[in-house]
């Protein structure tokens, strides 16, 4: 398979593995730099850190089932799913997950913060479960989305990832700003949707689109204003779809909800880098 990808050209190459050739290249560096423990018995490994790396990125871009994807590279399905965790877990130890945080816009005043929130669809939940809550089905319930979901709350400054936060889909986008103890600076302009009515009470320099209703409508200066300040905040949705590419987070989630996290980071540490020389 190795020999194939040296083949395409830049642009296959990304449809294929889902990042550019020069981004592979940087996390095979992160991988050979990670420091193991050495191997003193058993059977030697069957896969290499540049096939183990594609083995993860093949799962993360298609989610495919793991007998499919170890199958592709000649190894079991246990196999397969130790390779993904595994290296999700060296991936973590090199600090790609981790994120600027909300430091980052704290420190300038000029800079523009815009909020937004997406949610994963998840398999249902089992009803009960002794210990903890007594409905999970409503717990991750959304009504928006009228499924089961995990939400992702992600802030964007400078076209860059900065923080993210997580919740069951039942919670409401603003409620989790809120628990998400996001602190903006006073004169940062925040420009969000209208999820997050409420914000201008907290943060007065708030960036809301008008709403109407049956009784008051929206006036064409109210439409000129709502579609300005959507076109300014686009990037965010360019920001999400950019993540959405890999089938992981934007297909229903099969896997454990407690990983769901690490995954989404790891995704958001991916952007950052990519996109480091257009910010």
């Amino acid at each position: 398979m190795n020999k194939n990808l040296n083949n395409l050209n830049e642009k296959n190459f990304r449809r294929i593995v889902g990042v550019r050739r020069n981004t592979f290249e940087y996390l095979l560096r992160l991988l050979n730099g990670v420091k193991r423990k050495k191997h003193k018995a058993g059977p030697k490994e069957k896969l290499s850190n540049k096939n183990k790396l594609l083995l993860t990125l093949q799962y993360w871009s298609n989610y495919n089932s793991l007998l499919e994807v170890g199958n592709l590279f000649k190894v079991s399905e246990s196999t397969a799913c130790r390779v993904v965790k595994q290296t999700e877990s060296m991936l973590s130890k090199t600090g790609l997950c981790k994120l600027p945080g909300k430091k980052a816009f704290l420190n300038t005043t000029e800079e523009v913060v815009i909020i937004d929130v997406t949610e994963c669809p998840i398999e249902r939940p089992k009803r009960k479960k002794q210990g903890r809550l007594k409905n999970r089905q409503k717990y991750y319930y959304s009504g928006k989305k009228k499924r089961h979901t995990i939400k992702a709350q992600v802030v964007v400054v400078n076209n860059k990832i900065c923080s993210t936060a997580y919740s069951n889909g039942r919670k409401h986008d603003f409620r989790l700003f809120k628990e998400s103890k996001t602190r903006l600076h006073q004169n940062k302009t925040a420009k969000v949707d209208s999820g997050y009515q409420g914000l201008q009470k907290i943060h007065s320099n708030t960036d809301l689109p008008i709403k109407g209703s049956k009784y008051n409508p929206l006036t064409k200066d109210d439409k000129l204003r709502n579609k300005k300040q959507a076109k300014e905040r686009v990037c965010v949705e360019h920001v999400i779809g950019w993540l959405k590419k890999f089938k992981i987070i934007s297909t229903k989630y099969r896997n454990r909800r407690k990983k769901f996290a690490l995954r989404f980071n790891l995704l958001c540490g991916l952007y950052n880098y990519e996109n480091r020389g257009e910010l």
